[in-house]
């Protein structure tokens, strides 16, 4: 029996039945410690292989005999080679595997925990009473708008009066005012009388002066005589 067999038929079973089987930790780590032994192995194979190409180099036909004996340890070596490839690839496909049920164990489980919690939390929860409270909520919602609504609007103070008899009033106050204005207004009058000619030509701006004036026959003739001195004296 070898002693792959007896290991796994002899104490490491009991080992496993004694304590349950290895976690899935414990498995991923003795995967490992296996790649790496493999690792070292490669790296060991290929230094030989490389040392016997040398040794048959050297020989030659010279010495046939030692080329071919390292010429044909070249060769074991070679086949030990392969088969430790095709062993890590079978050891990195399981250990592959192993993670990614390790991977979805941790996750189911922690799946489990939340759903548990969830279904904690909704234990106190009565759908009817959530129904009645989503009414609520939207009841006063409503009467919330509504007097949103109502305190928005402009408020309708002074709609009784009739805008155009207000306009038409003050329209009347605005003449009564323009013609209390002008009732105060004191122009100086006239004299009716010529004035006094003198040579050449008056000048525009007194012409105008005269005709703005404006005729008034109710003044005392002192009044138009001294007027008429006023004027002769600023026109000369």
């Amino acid at each position: 029996m070898s002693k792959i067999s007896k290991f796994f038929k002899g104490g490491g079973s009991a080992a496993s039945k004694g304590r349950g089987g290895p976690s899935p930790q414990e498995a991923l780590a003795r995967l490992r410690e296996t790649e790496e032994m493999l690792s070292k192995k490669q790296e060991y194979l290929e230094t030989r292989i490389e040392r016997e190409l040398a040794v048959a180099r050297q020989h030659g036909t010279k010495n046939k005999r030692a080329a071919l004996q390292a010429l044909k340890r070249k060769k074991r070596y070679e086949k030990q080679l392969n088969q430790i490839d095709g062993t890590l690839s079978t050891i990195e496909f399981q250990r592959e595997a192993l993670e990614n049920s390790h991977t979805n164990t941790e996750v189911l489980k922690n799946m489990g925990y939340a759903a548990q919690a969830m279904k904690k939390v909704h234990e106190n929860m009565d759908l009817n009473k959530i129904d009645d409270l989503m009414q609520d909520i939207t009841e006063q919602q409503d009467v919330a708008q509504e007097i949103s609504d109502a305190i928005s609007n402009r408020a309708a103070f002074g709609d009784e009066f009739d805008e155009d008899e207000l306009m038409a009033e003050l329209e009347e106050l605005e003449q009564e005012e323009l013609n209390k204005g002008m009732r105060d207004v004191r122009l100086p009058s006239v004299p009716s009388t010529s004035l006094p000619s003198r040579p050449g030509k008056m000048p525009a701006c007194h012409f105008t002066f005269l005709m703005i004036k404006p005729c008034s026959s109710t003044r005392k003739r002192a009044e138009d005589e001294d007027e008429m001195k006023k004027l002769a004296a600023w026109a000369s």
